[in-house]
């Protein structure tokens, strides 16, 4: 015979008010992953150091580890514009946001190339240098076949087939079709919706799987490093110390003086804030010189942050190709390098048309790798040939100097996106406000704000354009 006290427990198991127990949060590891990398890059270092042949060797794991997130991208950059320009109503508040987006992005490469500039004639770092033979034989290697010039770039953008697009790796190329695919969808409203669900269960698979390459970081990392330090020594570095060192501290300057008042003033934001929260993407480009491989995880961290899916679609890949700061302060600083150290300093006169046409050229040269050589040899090939010869000087450090142009062109889009954001009122600022204090963390594990469970349904499309932001 059942007693009292079982009686009760079987009263209240079988009551529907019984509240269930808590689903077990899973604990964050990945800041073991970024540990792990940071472990990585003095190995690297040490490595590089001491057995410089071996590291040179190593050089394919960088390269690997950062071709498995560049096959990410295109996927990626497809998603989020669809499901953002699916969601809204009205085109024109898209096409706002693309002309908001490129005039910023001029302003800021002019603003760049006048502070490389200024910095560049105060520094002469170029001064009593000699080239070699060897140097000048160096310089014109560097002419890369695949920088084109501004109309053939434009054409380029068009894809040879639909498919092509994700295929050749083309940033634009997949922007151009995600923003067609995007306005035919917003076009065809209610009925488009069963598509737009389907991108967006693509989009958590692409989002997980980028998740599970990152454990690959460390070993990007290691590789990476190891290559850099083994090829260049520390006799390159000594000699060209002034460069290097002019070159960090004018992007130090572009960044926090000018990017951060920028963003002071527009979102009331500070700056420190905003890196902090960018942290382990900073951490990510240092370890493998290349600013993409933050790119999938700029797109998830802006969207977390109360960003519109239209203005991060948007901005972010776009200003991959034309919001390049850090790109402009090195042509402008290596222009006159090796000028002074051809023995031809250029007049004021000289030096601005010169720049202004290595700011179209490195529009052509976007998705090149190793762009920022390959657009100052090749830009100084077309306007000014003789200049060609001094390029070998700085092969040696490049990669040193690709780090402050990698960390500064991703600080620089992750500044236009919060700023073209709050131009275009389409930020929630609150949510701003509780991301950054890391009352809401972003989850690590699915890149994406959605339980593990079914996919959000998607808002309906709406009239005045705004879309509903994703909820914490």
């Amino acid at each position: 015979m059942p007693t009292k006290t079982s009686r009760r427990a079987a009263v209240a198991a079988s009551s529907p008010d019984t509240a269930p127990a808590a689903p077990r949060v899973k604990r964050d590891r990945t800041h073991y992953l970024y540990i792990a990398v940071i472990v990585a890059v003095a190995l690297g270092i040490a490595v590089g150091l001491i057995w410089p042949d071996a590291g040179v060797e190593l050089k394919p794991l960088g390269t690997g580890f950062v071709n498995l997130i560049k096959m990410m991208i295109s996927p990626i950059i497809f998603c989020t514009i669809v499901l953002g320009i699916g969601s809204v109503r009205k085109a024109a508040k898209v096409g706002a946001v693309g002309g908001i987006a490129l005039g910023y992005f001029l302003v800021m490469s002019l603003v760049a190339l006048a502070i490389g500039l200024v910095v560049g004639n105060v520094l002469h770092p170029g001064d009593g240098l000699h080239i070699t033979n060897a140097i000048k034989a160096t310089g014109h290697e560097q002419v890369s076949p695949d920088a084109l010039p501004p109309v053939d770039f434009v054409l380029s953008i068009i894809p040879l087939t639909f498919v092509s697009a994700f295929t050749e790796g083309q940033v634009l190329q997949t922007l151009l079709v995600a923003l067609l695919a995007g306005f035919a969808l917003q076009a065809m409203g209610s009925v488009g919706q069963p598509v737009l669900r389907g991108i967006e269960h693509i989009q958590r698979l692409v989002f997980r799987i980028l998740s599970m390459v990152m454990w690959a970081a460390p070993i990007g990392a290691f590789g990476a490093i190891a290559a850099v330090v083994g090829s260049a020594g520390l006799d390159a570095l000594k000699s060209l110390a002034v460069l290097m060192l002019g070159f960090y501290v004018t992007c130090f300057l572009f960044v926090f003086i000018v990017l951060g008042t920028l963003l002071r003033v527009v979102a009331g934001l500070n700056v420190f804030t905003l890196f902090k929260y960018l942290a382990r993407e900073f951490l990510l480009i240092l370890s493998t010189s290349s600013s993409e491989s933050a790119l999938p995880r700029l797109i998830a961290k802006m969207e977390h942050l109360g960003i519109s899916k239209p203005v991060v679609g948007i901005t972010v890949p776009t200003g991959y190709s034309f919001n390049l700061d850090g790109t402009m302060i090195y042509m402008t600083m290596a222009s006159l390098y090796i000028a002074d150290a051809l023995g031809t300093p250029m007049s004021i006169g000289e030096q601005i048309p010169l720049l202004l046409f290595l700011l179209l050229a490195s529009k052509g040269a976007a998705g090149v790798s190793g762009a920022g050589l390959a657009t100052l040899a090749g830009g100084l090939q077309s306007h000014k040939p003789a200049l060609v010869d001094g390029v070998g000087l700085i092969v040696g450090i490049d990669r040193f100097m690709s780090e402050a142009r990698a960390l500064t062109n991703f600080a620089g889009n992750a500044v236009a996106t919060v700023l073209i954001g709050t131009w275009t009122k389409e930020i929630d600022k609150g949510r701003v406000r509780q991301v950054l204090a890391g009352e809401l963390p972003f989850d690590e594990t699915t890149l994406l704000d959605e339980n593990e469970g079914a996919a959000a349904e998607l808002p309906e499309p709406r009239e005045d354009g705004e879309k509903e932001l994703a909820k914490a």
